[in-house]
């Protein structure tokens, strides 16, 4: 089996006192020491220490290395809604398809894949902190019996391709239905049984997030990455876009405002809850292995990011201690226009707009492009003919090189090769010859 050694038993014993530490208000360190789905498109977008766990899919593979780091950042998402695609019911049946897939990306000209590893407070690896994911068995915190983060990286590395951890921090639930039933080991659980810890998750419509203003909160999130920094050999660890619930009145954290906040406006107060998040992760990764890179992939209206989202991307960028880089999802074609005939948006306004931010030398710019708006369009108010023409992400490769964009991630894989689209294969075929 590929997985962790260490007997699941474990789990049980840190749960419990994880539960005692939280209850006391603080989380400690106890291991040792995450993508959207397209907002609508009308409108812009508001290895385990011991060394025979290398060979058991730990890590990298003996004389096999990832991609150097001086060339060019291309890389492909792999969501939970490709995972929905596959038959996870066995790692020899997810084993064959994940390596099908990063041969196809292999092929590509790509060199990391972007994993999604914890999606919805869960995780599809062996966790001391979250259950097992639903999308594995169906059963939130049901053990498969494999480790399918572990197979990844051992398929990822026999390619020489990147592997980094995608992890959505706060989302616990993304709708009634996803997950439908948490686990009874979920800390949300727990939470949500504790009166006096109620206010540590919050509901939004359908979703269920964890609360960000939380220094707790925070800890288990921190904790929740350091571990698999610890414990897997990833080359990176990305966060997706998530950050405070869009659409929440203040209702859902004004008691946390009245107990936590030193009188800042509450913008600013939950912007520094983010920027918190931020830090104290950068710094947990770094203490652990300096290589390994992290960054965020924020929506691509970077007003939205700042005023609904509380995301200071910006200064991310411009200090020390934040990020290696920052992906904002530029999904728009371009000629994009909206509803009102704003061009701000189109592809190579808005990539200029986020060229032009200040940002410290060795923080990189990737730009994340829509391979979902192939043979769909973009929804703006603009003629949708580029996104028919079997080119257009290879056109936009190839403008942000010029650009001075230092690389680029494509969402997601199942629009190129797991799909009927008929644009797929003109449009994988131009991003294979523009990546040769």
């Amino acid at each position: 089996m590929t997985g962790k050694t260490k007997p699941r038993s474990r789990r049980g014993l840190l749960t419990l006192l994880l539960g005692i530490l939280l209850a006391a208000g603080t989380i400690v360190a106890v291991a040792g020491s995450l993508h959207r789905a397209p907002a609508s498109a009308s409108a812009p977008e508001a290895g385990g220490s011991a060394a025979q766990d290398s060979a058991a899919g730990k890590g990298q593979q003996p004389g096999e290395a990832p991609a150097a780091a001086g060339e060019e950042y291309r890389a492909i998402w792999i969501t939970y809604l490709e995972y929905q695609q596959m038959d996870l019911s066995s790692e020899a049946a997810f084993r064959s398809q994940i390596a099908t897939a990063f041969d196809q990306i292999k092929a590509l000209g790509v060199r990391t894949v972007i994993a999604h590893v914890r999606p919805f407070g869960d995780a599809l690896y062996d966790s001391d902190y979250f259950p097992w994911s639903h999308l594995i068995t169906g059963t939130q915190g049901a053990d498969p019996g494999y480790d399918p983060l572990a197979v990844m990286i051992e398929e990822a590395h026999s390619r020489a391709l990147r592997l980094e951890a995608l992890v959505n921090p706060y989302r616990i639930r993304g709708s009634a239905a996803m997950p439908k039933t948490l686990a009874e080991e979920n800390p949300a659980s727990a939470f949500a049984a504790d009166p006096a810890r109620a206010d540590w998750v919050v509901e939004q419509g359908e979703g269920l997030y964890y609360n960000p203003a939380i220094p707790e909160v925070r800890a288990l999130i921190v904790n929740g990455v350091r571990e698999i920094c610890e414990n897997y050999q990833v080359d990176g660890i990305q966060f997706d876009d998530y950050f405070y619930p869009e659409g929440a009145d203040d209702s859902f954290d004004q008691a946390a405002y009245d107990r936590l906040a030193s009188g800042e406006s509450r913008a600013d107060w939950r912007r520094e809850n983010v920027n918190a998040l931020v830090r104290d992760t950068y710094a947990a990764i770094k203490e652990v292995n300096p290589e390994i890179t992290f960054g965020i992939s924020p929506q691509g209206n970077n007003d939205n990011n700042y005023n609904i989202q509380y995301s200071d991307v910006a200064l991310w960028m411009s200090q020390q201690g934040y990020v290696d880089y920052v992906m904002p999802q530029i999904y728009w074609g371009f000629d994009y226009r909206t509803a009102g005939g704003q061009e701000q948006f189109a592809f190579e306004n808005c990539l200029a707009g986020w060229l032009a931010l200040p940002r410290l030398p060795e923080v990189k710019l990737y730009v994340g492009l829509g391979a979902y708006r192939i043979g769909v369009g973009d929804g703006g108010s603009n003629p949708q003919d580029e996104w028919f023409c079997g080119e257009n992400l290879a056109r936009q490769v190839t403008a942000l090189r010029e650009a001075g964009a230092d690389g680029y991630g494509l969402y997601s894989y199942r629009w190129l090769f797991g799909t009927d689209q008929p644009q797929a294969a003109p449009e994988t075929a131009a991003l294979t010859a523009v990546n040769g």
